[in-house]
């Protein structure tokens, strides 16, 4: 997959694209039968498929304080991209020049420097100045500019309209297993593993204390989590709390992850988390004796889950 940065720096004008437009945060599976569907009418026509996404998102670029939280890291959309096996990804610049262009410009942007015959796009997107870009508004512009116009219908999974943003509340609310039956793979995060204070070591669980160096990541529910890992290309199981440690009245939310059957140094290492399955809340303990009694039975029920 060819990564750009402008559309105006696409190399292949002399070749006609079939393109789709959107955040695609997640590549959930609805993102995944837009791309199946690109694919297919780009392999039907001998054209290259082509999507274009945002950097940053828009919501972000207009309200840099949102709360909004993001499913995939750049890094992280880029690969989940790349294994759909598009040609090629264009990540423009969402900037004020760009925010305030408008729809008509922006198709014959695409037609001038893409040589787009095909558009795929939602049934309910739009783009460009004012949001003016409609299904309906870019339909009319297709005899203008030579290209058509293809309406991507709603996925539905659980009587919802699949999307971003209810994969984002199931996060929110610790349902892992949930997300992971809408995204078609866990949920991961990716974060480098950093010193921490060493209680889990006094308690005889050491941890990996992750680090998630990006603010718009969005991290699941507070609580305690069956995860897995890939180290050297090595899947490594363990468990993961998400949350302030209140038996030892901590402020700061902090990732640490106990590994099992692993004592290999990681540190100052970028590892991807996936995650598998949530165990409970995080809880308060009256002593540190009574909470390595609770993490004691929170791996005993992780490895026989994970049929360790």
């Amino acid at each position: 997959m060819e990564i750009l940065n402008e559309i105006s720096a696409y190399p292949f004008k002399n070749q006609n694209s079939t393109v789709t437009i959107g955040s695609f945060d997640g590549v959930h599976l609805g993102h995944q039968k837009v791309l199946q569907d690109l694919k297919q009418k780009a392999h039907q026509t001998g054209a290259k498929s082509v999507v274009i996404s945002f950097e940053p998102h828009p919501r972000i670029y207009f309200d840099p304080h949102t709360d909004l939280r993001l499913l995939n890291t750049t890094a992280e959309k880029i690969d989940l991209l790349a294994q759909q096996g598009i040609d090629s990804l264009i990540l423009q610049k969402f900037d004020q020049n760009f925010a305030a262009q408008s729809p008509e410009k922006f198709i014959q942007k695409l037609v001038k420097n893409l040589n787009m015959k095909d558009l795929l796009i939602g049934y309910d997107h739009r783009f460009g100045k004012d949001r003016q870009g409609s299904y309906d508004f870019i339909r009319s512009l297709e005899d203008k500019y030579h290209f058509k116009t293809h309406k991507i219908e709603p996925v539905m999974q659980n009587n919802l309209d699949l999307s971003s943003t209810i994969i984002r509340q199931a996060l929110k609310a610790g349902q892992v297993e949930l997300a992971q039956q809408y995204l078609g793979y866990p949920y991961f995060l990716t974060g480098l593993v950093v010193k921490g204070h060493q209680l889990g070591r006094q308690l005889g669980f050491p941890t990996a204390n992750i680090e998630v160096q990006d603010s718009h990541k969005l991290i699941p529910k507070q609580g305690v989590y069956i995860v897995k890992s890939l180290i050297d290309g090595h899947p490594v199981y363990g468990m993961m709390n998400i949350g302030v440690r209140p038996t030892i009245n901590g402020k700061k939310q902090i990732l640490e992850i106990h590994f099992f059957d692993f004592n290999q140094d990681l540190y100052g290492r970028q590892i991807p988390v996936y995650f598998l399955k949530r165990l409970r809340d995080e809880k308060k303990f009256p002593n540190l004796e009574a909470l390595k009694n609770q993490l004691q039975k929170d791996a005993g029920q992780a490895r026989k889950i994970l049929n360790l």
